[in-house]
C-alpha cells in the first residue's frame, strides 16, 4: 500500500504544483519543458543509460513512443491551463475519469466483457465531469474563471485527450512492450516531449512572447523528478499486485481526485459548490463501478 500511497501523493503534487506556479507568476510552459528534460535525465540515471540503441535500431515501438511524447506535452499544458483557470478539482476529475475511454476501447476492440454496472459507471463519470465543472457564480475563489463555451470545451478536451493517451499506452503495452523495454519507451517519450517543448520555447523566446526565467528551470526540476517517479511507483505497484490492475488503477485515481481536491481546498482556498461536491462524489462512485469484475 505504500507504493499506491506514494503514487497518489506524487501524482497529486503535479497538478497542485501548477497552482503554485500561478501564485509565483512562473511560466507553466517553461516549467513543463524543463520538467520533461528532467524526466529524461532522471530516467536515464535510474535505467543506467540513455536508450540510444532503440533509436539506432529503429525499434517497432519507437513511433508510438514519439506519438505518446507529443501527447504528453500537449496534455500537460492543458492540465496546467485547466488547473490555473478552473481549479484543481476540475483538472483532477477531467483527467482521472478519462479511464472511461480506454475501458470502452477494451470492450469494442479487445472484446472485453462488460456488465450493467460498468455502463452505469460510464454514465456517472460523464455526469460527474459536468457537475464538477458546473460554474458557481457566488464563488470568491482566486482561481481565474473562464466563461461560455470554453468552460465546457476545455475540460472536455482534457477528458478526451487523457483518455486517448491512456488508450494509446494500453494498446502499446499489449502489443509491443515488456519488462525489457518499458523504461526505454518511457524515456524516449519524455525526450520527444522535451524536444518539442524546447523548439516551441525557442520560437516564443525569439518572438519575445516568453522571457527565459531561471525560476522556471528550477520549477521544472522540482516537477520533473516527482513526475518520473509517479510513473515508476505506479509500475512497481502494478508489478506488486500482479493481475490486480483493475483494483490498483481505480484506487489510485480515486485517491488522486480526493487528495488533490482536499489539499486545494485548504491550501488554495478553492471553493466548491454543492453541485461540484456531488460531482466529485459521483466521480468516486463511477471509478468504483468501473473497477468491479
Amino acid at each position: 500500500m505504500i507504493l499506491i500511497f506514494l503514487t497518489i501523493v506524487l501524482s497529486s503534487y503535479l497538478t497542485l504544483a501548477f497552482k503554485m506556479l500561478q501564485r509565483w507568476k512562473i511560466s507553466s510552459f517553461q516549467a513543463i519543458v524543463f520538467n520533461y528534460l528532467t524526466c529524461v535525465v532522471t530516467g536515464s540515471l535510474v535505467n543506467g543509460a540513455y536508450p540510444a540503441d532503440a533509436i539506432r535500431n529503429g525499434d517497432v515501438w519507437l513511433p508510438w513512443s514519439i506519438l505518446m511524447g507529443t501527447m504528453f506535452i500537449a496534455l500537460f499544458n492543458l492540465i496546467a491551463f485547466v488547473t490555473r483557470r478552473l481549479g484543481v478539482a476540475i483538472a483532477s476529475v477531467s483527467n482521472k475519469l478519462s479511464l472511461v475511454i480506454p475501458f470502452l476501447f477494451s470492450i469494442v476492440v479487445h472484446q472485453d466483457k462488460a456488465h450493467w454496472f460498468h455502463y452505469a459507471g460510464i454514465g456517472l463519470a460523464l455526469l460527474a465531469v459536468v457537475l464538477t465543472c458546473w460554474p458557481d457564480d457566488s464563488s470568491n475563489s482566486s482561481t481565474e474563471k473562464v466563461s461560455g463555451w470554453m468552460l465546457w470545451l476545455i475540460p472536455a478536451g482534457l477528458f478526451i485527450g487523457s483518455g486517448m493517451l491512456d488508450t494509446l499506452i494500453m494498446h502499446t503495452e499489449r502489443r509491443f512492450l515488456d519488462d525489457g523495454n518499458k523504461d526505454d519507451f518511457l524515456i524516449l517519450a519524455f525526450h520527444t516531449a522535451g524536444t518539442i517543448g524546447l523548439l516551441l520555447l525557442a520560437i516564443l523566446v525569439l518572438s519575445k512572447k516568453e522571457k527565459p526565467d531561471i525560476r522556471a528551470l528550477l520549477a521544472g526540476i522540482g516537477i520533473g523528478i516527482p513526475n518520473y517517479f509517479s510513473i515508476q511507483t505506479l509500475m512497481m505497484a502494478l508489478d506488486r499486485f500482479t493481475g490486480q490492475s483493475t483494483m490498483v488503477v481505480p484506487v489510485v485515481n480515486i485517491g488522486i481526485v480526493l487528495f488533490s481536491t482536499v489539499v486545494a481546498f485548504y491550501l488554495f482556498k478553492e471553493h466548491l459548490s454543492k453541485l461540484n461536491r456531488i460531482g466529485i462524489l459521483l466521480a468516486v462512485v463511477s471509478i468504483l463501478l468501473l473497477s468491479l469484475r
